[in-house]
């Protein structure tokens, strides 16, 4: 059972939009989620139909073939598909995050070149920068990018690549030099290159119908025309893509706990015990509003983060917070969910069970959610004195003639 959530949309566009995610998440998501995820199949094709629909592009400018739209609207449209296939959602908002450096630093001859292939739906994105000894650290890489004439040597590996050896085209930070902060560069690399590979998949506990992978670079020749920025850049480029990649996943964790708590709802409402539903005993009926209010308040502080975004406010210590009370809440609703089933949540019978190991690496990836409280600590520490709240007002409206 998926139960429609009621929402507050920007415009109509928003809600048709939607409405649309929805029929799709639905129709050809739903359906075959279970089964991919049993059989650790990568549903490749899912992505050309999302990209064929307009939803792997949302968030990036029309001119490039992007769907213009506000970050608040896609970050909705990435929690309605993670609430049917949480594997989708996550491929969705890796694939939002590899196109990130090129929309936002790239030139204008590099968007003109190569952005409104990566958006057209028929190219999948992956992103390269933690290492099998610098996941949280990225300042401790070893990737290197070593200059030869025109172009640049990448050697190294890139561990716990989303879509390592399914994509197309690889976002790469490699080291230029051993300056610890500004000796990092961003390139975009063709997934044909010569020298690029990947290994077999991790074997995971969840979202085992997205591939996971080391990515390895071997010499990979590439062009300096494919260097997105400066030399040196990378890093601020890459900490502001997390930014951006941490309310991705946070919506993600939202739509899990999301469809856990419909599942939830369903059966607490046609299991019968002591001669009514369950549902109707004080213990599970608590249980299941604690759910509700722990979705909730996950999904407003999800999209209170977008909305600094979208008005081009700082975000970072928002995104992090997000990232930090939406993946949390994950982890307890669906963990209540497996509750609420009782012996049958145990089994394999219900997809509750899946929901809850799913759930676990949302606290881990994007940043861990130790380095969450880092970041938002650090941002506590260095903060001048603030207003306890930013008014987010709309911009003024031109005079009637």
């Amino acid at each position: 059972m998926t139960t429609t959530v009621s929402r507050l949309l920007p415009s109509e566009e928003a809600a048709e939009l939607l409405d649309l995610t929805r029929e799709i998440a639905d129709g050809a998501l739903a359906p075959r989620a279970a089964a991919d995820e049993a059989a650790e199949r990568f549903p490749r094709d899912v992505f050309r139909t999302l990209g064929q629909s307009g939803l792997l592009s949302l968030p990036y400018p029309e001119e490039y073939g992007g769907g213009g739209q506000p970050y608040e609207v896609y970050l909705q449209v990435v929690e309605e598909i993670s609430a049917r296939w949480a594997s989708v959602g996550v491929g969705l908002s890796v694939h939002t995050l590899s196109c990130f450096a090129l929309a936002e630093y790239g030139t204008d001859e590099q968007r003109g070149r190569w952005l409104a292939d990566m958006l057209g739906g028929e190219l999948l994105g992956a992103y390269c920068l933690s290492e099998p000894h610098a996941g949280s650290d990225p300042t401790a890489m070893r990737t290197r990018a070593r200059r030869d004439g025109d172009a640049y040597l990448l050697r190294g590996e890139k561990a716990w690549t989303t879509h390592g050896g399914q994509a197309d085209f690889y976002q790469v930070m490699a080291r230029t030099s051993d300056h610890r902060t500004r000796g990092v560069s961003c390139f975009l690399v063709p997934a044909e290159s010569a020298g690029l590979s990947a290994d077999p998949p991790e074997r995971k506990m969840g979202l085992t119908g997205s591939a996971t992978a080391t990515v390895r670079f071997d010499d990979v020749r590439v062009p300096e025309g494919r260097r997105i920025g400066e030399e040196g850049q990378g890093l601020p480029i890459a900490l502001a893509g997390l930014d951006a990649g941490r309310l991705g996943i946070a919506a993600v964790a939202v739509g899990l706990a999301q469809g856990a708590l419909n599942d939830a709802l369903a059966y607490a409402k046609q299991r019968e015990t002591f001669g009514k539903p369950i549902i109707g005993h004080q213990g599970v009926a608590f249980l299941l509003a604690d759910m509700e209010a722990a979705v909730d308040s996950a999904r407003a502080t999800v999209l209170a983060a977008a909305r600094r975004k979208d008005a081009g406010l700082p975000y970072g210590r928002q995104a992090s917070i997000a990232k930090l009370v939406a993946t949390e809440a994950a982890m307890r609703v669906t963990t209540d969910a497996v509750q609420v089933f009782g012996g049958a949540g145990y089994t394999r019978d219900f997809p509750v069970e899946r929901y809850m190991r799913e759930a676990k690496v949302m606290q881990i990836f994007e940043g861990t959610n130790q380095i969450q409280r880092l970041v938002i600590s650090r941002h506590l520490a260095g903060a001048r004195t603030e207003p306890s709240h930013h008014v987010l007002r709309a911009a003024p409206k031109e005079p009637k003639a």
